[in-house]
């Protein structure tokens, strides 16, 4: 109404942009910075990354051991359950995949939990965390991830809300039973798949 009246046109929107937002999100060419609790610091000499739970091998790396993994890159979409999409994001980092295939996943195991600094956890389905697409990023669009992105390593799982891709990781942990991570238990989806909408767990 308001568009005919002033005699003007309404704006186009790109079909394929329109295609990859899905509903109820807006689009944005920033990254907002959004995380619970402090930034916490980051010592190369005592930092870790933990592999752990229903696995042949428990795995750990030190700073230079994780930094040496075979890296793979990632060109995805991110959506934040706040409602905000940034596209075209390019991650480089180590695979989901290549975690779990190095740890030896037992066929027992079907879920995983992210563990990170500060007592945060994040969780998805093993399945899920074995897409393609699963990495634990170092960097964002060429760069070192920077400290309020998750330096020194986050882990990014496209397909999710973006409180699933958790910052600051330091260990990644797989269960045979789900495990709430620390959102869900206030109230958030746990299956988070943004295209359905799954916010929060009572809708």
């Amino acid at each position: 109404m308001v568009f005919r009246s002033m005699g003007l046109k309404r704006p186009q929107v790109d079909p394929e942009l329109a295609e990859r937002t899905p509903p109820g999100q807006h689009l944005t060419r920033r990254w907002p910075v959004l995380h619970y609790g402090d930034i916490p610091a980051f010592d190369p000499t005592t930092w870790d990354f933990r592999v752990f739970g229903v696995v042949e091998r428990e795995l750990r790396y030190d700073w230079a051991a994780f930094q040496a993994l075979p890296r793979t890159t990632v060109h995805a979409d991110m959506h934040c359950v706040t409602r905000w999409s940034k596209l075209d994001n390019d991650w480089e980092g180590v695979s989901g995949r290549s975690v779990a295939e190095a740890a030896g996943v037992r066929p027992a195991a079907r879920f995983v939990v992210f563990h990170c600094d500060g007592g945060y956890t994040a969780n998805i389905p093993l399945a899920v965390f074995e897409d393609d697409d699963v990495l634990f990023a170092l960097k964002h669009d060429g760069a070192v991830l920077t400290p309020e992105h998750g330096y020194p390593v986050r882990v990014v799982v496209p397909k999710r809300y973006g409180w699933k891709s958790a910052k600051w990781v330091r260990g990644v942990e797989f269960l045979a039973e789900d495990r709430q991570g620390f959102w869900e238990r206030y109230g958030y989806s746990n299956s988070a798949d943004p295209w359905r909408e799954e916010r929060f767990a009572d809708e």
